[in-house]
């Protein structure tokens, strides 16, 4: 089933999130949202509002390029390639890291549920000074 009005919304919101713009995820989200990623589990728009907020404040750039979207009633799935650039990661370089969004709307089109499946180590483990090296060994031996 094609992406409906709702989730179009969704992914152009995030098309143009940024530091400036976190005191308008209710556009998008219920108030009793549940957000979830490798990293974290969010309960409630304020909460979610404060997360995206330091997020954004820290990061030199975060943007998301969206791919294939999926959306059958109250639930759609999309695929995305995020670009991060963050000054404690990677020497500040650009990360690409692809991932994929699970989305369950509200009856009035907002975002009720919203958990993102992406590779955690890919994003943060793999890119400390220290940890990084080790991380990357392992996976190159668990290759093998």
């Amino acid at each position: 089933m094609h992406p409906t009005a709702d989730l179009e919304a969704f992914c152009a919101f995030f098309n143009k999130l940024d530091k400036t713009c976190t005191n308008q995820l209710s556009e998008v989200y219920t108030a009793e949202v549940s957000f979830t990623d490798p990293l974290h589990h969010i309960e409630g728009l304020e909460a979610l509002e404060g997360y995206f907020q330091n997020l954004y404040d820290n990061v030199t750039s975060c943007r998301f390029t969206f791919h294939e979207r999926w959306q059958q009633e109250e639930t759609a799935f999309v695929t995305w390639t995020m670009q991060l650039e963050h000054p404690r990661l990677d020497g500040g370089r650009r990360i690409e890291v692809e991932g994929c969004s699970h989305l369950r709307f509200a009856p009035d089109g907002r975002v009720a549920r919203h958990r993102d499946y992406f590779d955690a180590g890919a994003l943060l483990y793999e890119r400390l000074p220290l940890l990084g090296g080790v991380i990357r060994r392992v996976k190159r031996q668990l290759g093998q």
